[in-house]
């Protein structure tokens, strides 16, 4: 069993960072895939960026060049560092994990606000 608990989110102006934090309760170490969906007002949720395998790394158009995904194995810790955020920014962050046998589990979410 493994709980996913994100953090870090809040308010900030077009152009600022933010750093999302998302904390498991298990071993991180052995996954199949992890990452950041973002769900923005009133629409459906996509896909913003994943550590695949364990170290291959992919992002959302949207995403390249301004986030980073990274992780952090002694932590069980799994980060998302946004620069350059812009008001389209603005969604709730959930973070996910796919382990070896297929099994998906899902954070609460933080909200990230960006204001123009």
């Amino acid at each position: 069993q493994v709980q996913l608990v994100e953090s870090g989110g809040g308010l900030v102006q077009a152009g600022g960072s933010l750093r999302l934090s998302c904390a498991a309760s298990g071993s991180i170490f052995s996954f199949k895939d992890m990452g950041w969906y973002r769900q923005p007002p009133g629409k459906q949720r996509e896909l913003v960026a994943r550590i695949i395998s364990g170290s291959k790394t992919a992002y959302a158009d949207s995403a390249k060049g301004r986030f980073t995904v990274s992780r952090d194995s002694a932590k069980n810790t799994l980060y998302l560092q946004m620069n350059s955020l812009k008001p389209e920014d603005t969604a709730v962050y959930l973070c996910y994990l796919v382990t070896t046998s297929g099994r998906v589990y899902w954070g609460q979410g933080t909200s990230v606000t960006v204001s123009s």
